[in-house]
């Protein structure tokens, strides 16, 4: 069995002066402070703390073997995306990180494949960067929730959905940019509580705005942290679904007719939560992820699915199966 975290996040140790490069302030970097830890700065306010699995494959490497994870798929973090800068501007950052992502793959022998980003802000340049990054040798592409107030139902989201079918692009739907405003700025409360939120809301756009009545089948999708708290609120979306014709948008079906349509990974951290996450979406559309390497995510990758009770065959699925699926491996 091929173990694979299809989540995880890269930094490159070193880029390019983005405020000198385009004249504008707050553009991401690094200050790297000795001894393998870093601070991602945004313009002059501290952003994350950061280690140097985000950039020394070595290291990466060497916790994998610790948690016997054979593949981990790397994409950029969403500070990186540029959705809200000039289109131009975020098509050369996506160029920039989607080389540095294949450069850190090139050393790994093979353990680490990686997604891209794309200006998601400019359909046509979104398009034409994910078309050259699966040339280059990236499995698919990791896309921001939203770009602004535009869900993925939109018109042009959806046109870049209908692309990456056709271009056999796997998507992983990040959260970014989230909802909540000062009400969540304290206590960490904006990944606790806002970032399942948009998750789910990404989901209930995409049923209830018809996007998955428009997108191919073969669309291979997944949305990150357990697709938020979908999975616990189906029923009530069910229940209005069925109740109230204003909560049906425009969609044919009712939302659990959709499950089998997109895949989650398993940073959920709790194992009751994660059975719930197998119950409501089913063994098949499950998916090792980590959020590695940052202190929020699974702190021993896969040790979540193998304690959580699961038949082999099962785990096998979640493990590495499923994965190799959506990643086109097999």
């Amino acid at each position: 069995m091929t173990v694979i975290d299809i989540h995880s996040h890269f930094f490159p140790e070193t880029w390019p002066d983005l405020e000198k490069k385009f004249g504008t302030p707050d553009w991401p970097w690094m200050k790297h402070l000795g001894d393998g830890r870093a601070m991602v700065m945004i313009g002059q306010k501290e952003f994350r703390p950061v280690y140097s699995a985000c950039w020394d494959v070595a290291k990466r490497l060497e916790e994998m073997d610790r948690d016997a994870i054979d593949m981990q798929v790397i994409c950029s973090t969403p500070v990186l995306f540029a959705y809200m800068r000039k289109p131009e501007e975020a098509m050369e950052c996506a160029r920039l990180f989607n080389d540095a992502a294949l450069e850190m793959c090139a050393k790994s022998g093979g353990r680490l494949k990686a997604l891209a980003q794309v200006p998601l802000q400019d359909i046509d340049l979104a398009c034409q960067e994910l078309t050259r990054a699966m040339k280059a040798g990236h499995l698919g592409v990791q896309i921001g929730n939203h770009v602004g107030d535009r869900d993925l139902d939109d018109e042009g989201l959806v046109r870049f959905l209908a692309h990456c079918a056709h271009e056999g692009a796997a998507v992983l739907a990040h959260p970014w940019d989230m909802i909540g405003g000062a009400r969540t700025a304290k206590h960490m409360m904006a990944w606790t509580v806002s970032m399942p939120a948009e998750t789910q809301l990404s989901i209930v756009a995409m049923i209830l705005g018809g996007a998955f009545d428009k997108l191919p089948k073969d669309l291979r999708l997944c949305f990150a942290h357990g697709g938020g708290s979908f999975a616990f609120l189906l029923g009530r979306l069910e229940n209005a679904w069925h109740n109230r014709d204003i909560a049906r948008g425009v969609s044919k079906h009712p939302p659990s007719h959709y499950l089998d349509r997109f895949s989650v990974d398993s940073a959920v951290f709790d194992p009751r939560s994660l059975r719930l996450l197998v119950e409501v979406m089913g063994e098949s559309q499950v998916m090792l992820g980590s959020d590695y390497p940052f202190p929020l995510g699974e702190l021993s990758i896969g040790r979540l699915i193998r304690s959580s009770g699961f038949s082999e065959e099962a785990k096998a699925k979640m493990l590495g199966g499923n994965a190799q699926r959506f990643l086109g491996l097999q």
